[in-house]
């Protein structure tokens, strides 16, 4: 405890001078400024108007009581008035100009009250125009910096004025007890209202940010409405047009060249249409807009497995890959959507199970392309989530989509595991640039 307490001590000095010594107008370590500043030309009027009888009271007070005479009472009055109002914007230097003049006028002072031409009962530096000025200025402080600074500051100015009234033969403990209690008042209402002045603007901006998170958490329920709604209307619709277009070239007898092929076009609109739809839903279901670039972007293709499993090592995944099978031209949908599902699933490795060993699997068959991942159990917990996912509901979406198959589920060995099976169109075609819009990022 001594040693702390001597430790402190000794540190006393720099923090004095880290907090007085400086040019900076508002020395709080902090941005932005009281919204009460934008008020200081109203504020100017009056604080102007007092600066001014005090001019003129401390000017008597210099030039004729204190034998000073009138160019340098009105010098040193007028510094200490115009003290008063450069508080307002540089408080710190404000106050060290009050203590400036303070302390030069002390040997006039003493003079004129050894030889008793004070005629009031009030010595220096507490008289009434004394008082008036110090508190003003300590009172616009207080508003401006920590309470820390200013208590500093008031300590300091009472040990100055202390100082330097202290050969002043009609000084008497009641008027010290009067400043210092005056003083002290004047800068604890500063640190209290500068107290609740900065509760208030909390309370503003934490309401402000409310409203609008109440208003994007709206967005988003309406935004998650409306992709429900479409994909239950009208993506049921567009399977089964596409499922009776396919169906149509076995229920005609002999059916022309010309049959089959419109019948083949209107199938293949078909499953182009719940393609885009199913871009669209990502879009509406994404709680924050893609960028200008991401929009723009090639969509991503299996072709870039090995990027995204290195990109997974760096972030500190152990990740082992595996493709087998001959790759056959797949439709850009499911070259997507395949990459689009290994992607999330190493997302959900990495925040659910944390330390784990994943292992992904790409096997191209005549009828399509497996996906499968899995990963062994994590070797620590998983962090509290922050956020409801929709990487599952994505997965599922877009294996339906594109008429697959989706299985996931806990391993026995308590890892987890996603297969996703994806059927090859039958107009694939080989996967070139692709087009420029990649929605995809749905399943965060």
């Amino acid at each position: 405890m001594v040693k702390r307490s001597a430790q402190a001590l000794r540190a006393w000095p720099r923090v004095l001078r880290g907090d007085l010594v400086t040019w900076e107008a508002d020395p709080n370590g902090q941005a932005g400024q009281p919204r009460w500043l934008d008020w200081r030309p109203v504020i100017m009027v009056p604080l102007v108007m007092l600066a001014v009888g005090l001019l003129i009271v401390g000017t008597n007070q210099y030039a004729f009581d204190f034998g000073m005479g009138v160019q340098l009472g009105v010098l040193f009055a007028g510094a200490q008035s115009a003290a008063f109002v450069v508080a307002l914007y540089r408080p710190v230097q404000a106050w060290w100009a009050t203590m400036l003049v303070m302390v030069v006028v002390t040997p006039f002072a003493v003079n004129a009250a050894s030889g008793t031409r004070i005629p009031w009962s009030g010595a220096y530096p507490w008289n009434g125009a004394g008082i008036a000025l110090q508190a003003g200025v300590l009172y616009l402080l207080a508003l401006r910096v920590r309470p820390r600074i200013a208590v500093e500051t008031l300590a300091i100015t009472v040990s100055a004025g202390l100082v330097c009234g202290a050969r002043s033969p009609l000084q008497s403990a009641h008027d010290i007890r009067l400043a210092i209690a005056v003083l002290a008042i004047a800068v604890a209402m500063g640190v209290a209202l500068r107290g609740l002045m900065a509760a208030r603007t909390q309370l503003v901006v934490q309401e402000e940010l409310t409203a609008e998170e109440r208003a994007r958490r709206t967005l988003l329920e309406e935004r998650n409405r409306i992709a429900r709604e479409l994909h239950d209307v009208v993506a049921h619709h567009m399977s089964v047009v596409s499922i009776q277009a396919q169906v149509v070239p076995h229920l005609v007898e002999n059916p022309s060249d010309e049959l089959r092929e419109n019948v083949e076009g209107i199938r293949r609109n078909a499953v182009d249409a719940l393609t885009e739809l199913r871009r669209v839903l990502g879009v509406l279901r994404s709680e924050d807009p893609l960028p200008h670039a991401a929009r723009h972007a090639p969509q991503p293709t299996l072709e870039r497995l090995d990027e995204l499993v290195g990109n997974a090592r760096g972030a500190g995944l152990t990740v082992t890959a595996e493709t087998t099978g001959e790759p056959r031209p797949l439709s850009p949908g499911v070259e997507l959507s395949a990459f689009r599902i290994v992607q999330e699933a190493l997302s959900n490795a990495m925040r659910h199970a944390p330390g784990a060993r994943v292992r992904v699997e790409i096997r191209h068959q005549g009828s399509g392309v497996t996906v499968r991942i899995t990963n062994t159990a994590p070797d620590r917990a998983a962090p509290p989530a922050s956020d409801i996912g929709h990487g599952l509901l994505g997965m599922r979406e877009r294996t339906a989509m594109l008429g697959g198959e989706l299985a996931t589920g806990a391993t026995p060995d308590g890892g987890y595991e996603v297969t996703a099976t994806l059927p090859a169109l039958p107009h694939a075609e080989p996967a070139g640039p692709a087009t420029p819009t990649d929605p995809a990022e749905d399943m965060r």
